[in-house]
């Protein structure tokens, strides 16, 4: 495979690799969003934020409408039986109109990450407005 034809991987840092693990291993009782981006001249990945406390229109707020990111979320879900859960979810949002080359950047690095949380539930979506509660439960399900 010539260069030209190979997808860029983006680094993750030692810092961001600690954050993920704190974040994983949180005691906090409510929802939390960890956002991700990519620096594309750096070719690196970086924290974007940290919502505590955060409900998903607050979320879905705060997200750029025209850039990618990736969201790694601990969801607090109260089930029906009272029950709580906190599922981690790890959720790539890449808008239809941002820029190719930082779709393939985020694309590309998406799995490396993905293993670097060792996160299996992993959602994609499309527009800020796909990005809702009923959404999120539904890709949960039962």
């Amino acid at each position: 495979m010539s260069n030209s034809n190979r997808v860029n991987i983006c680094s993750i840092g030692e810092d961001v690799k600690k954050t993920l693990t704190e974040f994983r291993f949180r005691k906090e009782t409510d929802t939390t969003a960890l956002i991700l981006k990519v620096d594309r001249e750096k070719q690196e990945i970086l924290i974007d934020d940290i919502m505590e406390g955060v409900e998903i229109k607050d979320l879905q707020e705060a997200l750029p409408s025209h850039q990618p990111r990736y969201i790694i979320i601990s969801y607090r879900r109260n089930h029906d039986d009272g029950r709580v859960s906190f599922p981690l979810c790890f959720i790539f949002y890449t808008p239809r109109d941002s820029h190719a080359e930082l779709q393939m950047l985020y694309a590309g690095s998406k799995v490396s990450l993905q293993k670097e949380c060792s996160l299996t539930r992993s959602f994609d979506v499309r527009e800020l407005e796909e990005l809702t509660e009923e959404w999120l439960l539904g890709k949960l399900g039962n």
